[in-house]
């Protein structure tokens, strides 16, 4: 009852809620009658709220508000009875605007005012039933604590005690072992267990913070940590040591610790820097050994100098060494970083493998980020690794001037500096920007040194050969030479892997991938120079006496004839077999105008040739070694060849004489390359007996003095055919020298810049190729000489031409000829004897001296002073047995300038007009040799007239001459 009286007294009637809602106290409200009453009466709403609008803003204030007191206080000291009643009014009809205002606002509220009336009746009954509801807990919460004993209670107090007692136990025995945690720390760390340590220690500080309530672990959660930071910092020398000697084992344990400390990004950061230290501190400790010990005196400190400074003191006797030691040492910094990236690149797709399999995205998220940060850190540190290796050795190579060295020892150093160049090409794919243009700039500076004292030596050379056959073996090849085993190396896997054919390896193995499982790509052998000797000289041409005795045998006998010789009746020119068949007879007679009996294949050269062959060896091994260089190198081999030609040229193709006549002259494209070789290589101002000579040659060091043929060759001598065997020795070894260079243009053009290939092509078809050419203005002098040509002359200038009858016998200056002939033939054996005669040589000879022959005919029928029909005749009986004598004599067909004379005789034949038109189309005869044919031979059958008209266009044919 009392809470209900309570629940009754609670709830307030809706006129007093209206009014603890804020209503002003003062404020009466209108009854029901009064209500009806205010709207009843008429109203003006526009006039009511313009009552409203004036009354005073204060009587709407919500605090507490004296109506009354303040109005009196308005009240004016002397009061006015109608000034007063009016106000009042005023008031009045305020009040009553605003109970009407009420009114109506009541009035429209009412329906939400009894719908709110009952939701709150509702409330009240809801209200009784809860406290129903909660009387009936009350009674049986009293029933439950009445049924539950002490007894049961004290159970329950005495279980929970226990329970808390074993945790305790538990606590302490974690307390005890965590004390125990440093002894096994320590000896996990001497084992190199440093996962095993970090996981031990994390797990200390993880249950630590769970005791950190007792006050004994405090102090061993400082321990923890410190002994973690001692972990860190063994770790990271750990991580230190994978720098020069990568071991799978140790490094997988340095990466598990740091990823179980969650410093993976930090890990790989340290090991770069601990790369960039190892590289600085191994090249500063291999150049500084060997600087200690070369000087021999502990006094002197060089650990204090800087690295730049310490490679200075290298002396050339330890220089090789030394480099090949930094190499090495740098190698296996090189090895061990690329072994690094190969341990992440197999354990990235594990850690792929593991993150995908995780229910864990947060951590799989940040898996995959350290594993793209380590990715992009390795690629970067490539570059930067390379880069600082460079500098390093870049800067050993500036300490010492490279032009101290031999020749031999300056290659050495080339190839190790191209092998360490090969090594960062397969590390990062770098062109080795640095070292190469430092290893250029001091290779081209000492191979132009070098080179120019090279040319010096190969004049010395030229000036002092006496152009004797130097004997060496018929399968002799320039490989077997010292200076080209490089080419058969390169070759090999283990030198060049990158270079290998797809037909010796189906997969490119690489340094790395080679020494890989140890060895070391720089260890070269100290007595690589040391290796079998060189077989390439026979004695006499022949590699036994028996085989010159049967090369000689084979000839005489009548067998078979040999393969090599029909070959030699090819015709040179065509590449065609001879047009008539060769009988036994004819190849049996041929050793007597072969000349090649003697050392038939082996090639002919002297030792300068060989010398120079060896230049191109040594020049292609640095070529070969430095490809950069491999323009400059080519251009001076290109100069070795030059000089060698123009060498020639000048001691055996120069005359003047015979170049006046028209006839040996040298092709316009061999005249072009002698121009151009004497402008650009021949130093003509300087003599060699010039005392100047020295400093002439400082000042002109792209230049060589011209040679000087050596005073023991004779070329004046008749019996030896005018230095024939030294003029085939010269030209025969300048045409295999020039067969050496094409057999090396593939491997020259193959090293050769894109850019530069023009040069060296117009080498090969400008200068290489007219090598042969030489033969003709060289073998021109010869045939010159060979055969008295003026004595000729003189016997067809004492012949009758004016016979009146044909004649059956030819002139005995055909005779005469035939036997010049036969002593040509006889001495070209001779001087086969002594040298071999090339099958192209010997019929240059006969060619040319079977053309001056026939133009010498010409020219003496050119002196005929009377000549008649039958006269005609018999020159052409005199020619005719000339042909047929001289065709026993030698196997070249066609002969040489045949047309020339027939042509020439026949003409006397033709009419006037015809013999207009001849004139002009055939310009090869000299004016005087036309002049003679108008004048003499056609004398007997045309007029004066037509005569001085043909003379005319003789003189109009050999004006643009003139």
């Amino acid at each position: 009852m009392e809470k209900r009286e309570e629940g009754e007294k609670g709830l307030k009637s809706p006129p007093e809620s209206f009014s603890d809602l804020g209503a002003i106290e003062s404020l009466r409200v209108p009854g029901k009658e009064e209500f009806r009453e205010l709207r009843e009466q008429p109203s003006d709403p526009q006039a009511e709220q313009e009552l409203i609008n004036s009354i005073e803003q204060v009587y709407f204030s919500t605090d507490s508000f004296d109506i009354v007191k303040y109005e009196l206080e308005k009240l004016p000291p002397v009061l006015n009875l109608q000034e007063l009643e009016e106000y009042r009014d005023k008031l009045k009809q305020q009040q009553a605007a605003v109970s009407k205002k009420v009114a109506d606002l009541i009035l429209e509220k009412q329906p939400a005012y009894v719908k709110e009336l009952e939701r709150v009746t509702s409330l009240q009954t809801g209200l009784q039933l809860a406290a129903v509801i909660c009387t009936n807990g009350r009674r049986h919460l009293n029933i439950a604590k009445e049924g539950f004993t002490q007894a049961s209670l004290g159970l329950l107090a005495n279980q929970r005690k226990r329970q808390l007692l074993i945790g305790l136990l538990k606590s302490l025995r974690t307390i005890k072992t965590l004390q125990r945690t440093d002894v096994r720390l320590s000896e996990m760390l001497e084992e190199e267990d440093y996962p095993g340590a970090i996981q031990l220690c994390l797990e200390c500080q993880k249950a630590a913070s769970t005791f950190k309530h007792y006050s004994c672990i405090s102090e061993l959660n400082s321990k923890l940590q410190d002994t973690l930071e001692q972990i860190e910092e063994q770790l990271d020398v750990a991580l230190s040591k994978i720098c020069k000697n990568f071991d799978v084992n140790h490094y997988t344990k340095v990466q598990q610790a740091y990823r179980l400390l969650g410093k993976t990004q930090t890990a790989m950061d340290q090991l770069h820097m601990h790369f960039t230290q190892a590289i600085h501190n191994t090249v500063f400790q291999v150049v500084l050994g060997y600087v200690e010990l070369c000087a021999g005196n502990t006094d002197t400190k060089f650990q204090k100098l800087q690295y730049k400074d310490l490679c200075t003191h290298v002396t050339p006797d330890s220089y090789i060494p030394c480099l090949a030691d930094l190499c090495k040492a740098l190698w296996e910094v090189m090895l061990s970083y690329y072994r690094t990236m190969e341990w992440h690149e197999k354990h990235d797709n594990e850690d792929t493998t593991s993150a995908s399999e995780g229910s864990n995205m947060m951590g799989a998220e940040e898996t995959s980020f350290d594993r793209g940060y380590i990715k992009k850190k390795l690629e970067h540190g490539l570059t930067r690794i390379w880069q600082d290796v460079q500098l390093k050795v870049k800067t050993y190579l500036l300490g010492t001037d490279l032009s101290i060295f031999k020749y031999d020892d300056f290659i050495f150093v080339l190839d190790i500096i191209s092998r360490l160049m090969q090594v960062g090409e397969e590390f990062c794919g770098s062109k080795s920007e640095v070292l190469q243009e430092s290893i250029r700039k001091q290779s081209v500076n000492y191979f132009k040194n070098y080179h120019r004292t090279r040319l010096d030596e190969l004049r010395m050379f030229l000036e002092n050969e006496t152009w004797e056959l130097c004997p060496v073996k018929s399968n002799f090849s320039i490989l077997q030479l010292h200076e080209f085993k490089f080419m058969e190396q390169s070759r090999s896997p283990s030198v060049s892997p990158s270079k290998q054919s797809s037909a010796t390896s189906s997969k490119t193995v690489t340094l790395f991938e080679q020494y890989c499982s140890g060895g070391n790509p720089f260890e070269i052998q100290a007595d690589h120079k040391d290796e079998e000797t060189e077989d390439v000289l026979a004695s006499n041409g022949y590699e036994s006496d028996e085989q010159e005795k049967s090369a000689y045998q084979e000839y005489d006998s009548d067998s078979d004839v040999p393969e090599e010789l029909k070959r030699d009746f090819v015709d040179e020119q065509t590449g065609d077999a001879p047009v008539k068949s060769v009988s036994r007879e004819t190849l049996k007679s041929r050793k007597k105008s072969d000349y090649s009996l003697n050392k038939v294949n082996a090639p002919i050269l002297t030792n300068t040739t060989l010398n120079v062959i060896r230049l191109v060896g040594k020049y292609m091994q640095m070529m070969n070694i430095l490809k950069p260089i491999a323009f400059d190198v080519i251009h001076f081999m290109s100069q070795l060849f030059d000089y060698y030609l123009y060498a020639i040229y000048t001691f055996f193709g120069r005359n003047d004489s015979l170049e006046s006549t028209g006839l040996g002259l040298s092709s316009s494209r061999l005249r072009t390359t002698l121009n151009r070789i004497q402008e650009s290589l021949i130093d003509l101002e300087v003599s060699a007996d010039s005392a100047a000579t020295l400093t002439a040659a400082e000042e002109r060091k792209e230049k060589v003095p011209s040679p000087h043929l050596s005073h023991l060759v004779v070329l004046t001598s008749g019996d030896t055919l005018y230095g024939l065997a030294e003029r085939v020795v010269a030209t025969e070894s300048l045409v295999f020298l020039a067969e050496q260079f094409e057999f090396l243009q593939p491997h020259l053009d193959a090293v050769m810049p894109a850019v530069k290939k023009p040069f060296l092509q117009q080498f090969y078809s400008q200068t290489v190729s007219t090598a042969s050419e030489l033969r003709k203005p060289i073998y021109w002098i010869v045939a010159g000489k060979a055969i008295d040509y003026e004595q000729m002359l003189l016997l067809m200038a004492n012949v009758k031409w004016d016979v009146k009858e044909i004649m059956s016998q030819h002139n005995i200056y055909v005779d005469t000829l035939l036997k010049e002939f036969e002593q040509f033939n006889m001495r070209l054996n001779e001087v086969s004897k002594r040298v071999r005669i090339p099958l192209p040589v010997s019929n240059i000879l006969w060619e040319h001296c079977i053309r001056l022959a026939n133009r010498t005919i010409v020219e003496g029928y050119a002196n005929v002073k009377k000549c008649s029909n039958e006269g005609r005749a018999l020159m052409q009986l005199d020619f005719q047995q000339f042909l047929m004598k001289l065709e026993k004599l030698t196997d070249i067909r066609p002969i040489p300038d045949k047309e020339f004379v027939e042509t020439y005789i026949k003409a006397y034949y033709l009419t006037e007009n015809d013999m207009e038109r001849w004139i002009k189309e055939h310009r090869e005869y000299s004016t005087k040799q036309l002049t003679n044919l108008v004048n003499v031979c056609l004398g007997s059958h045309i007029n004066k007239k037509a005569r001085q008209k043909l003379l005319s266009a003789i003189d109009d044919i050999d004006r643009p001459k003139r």
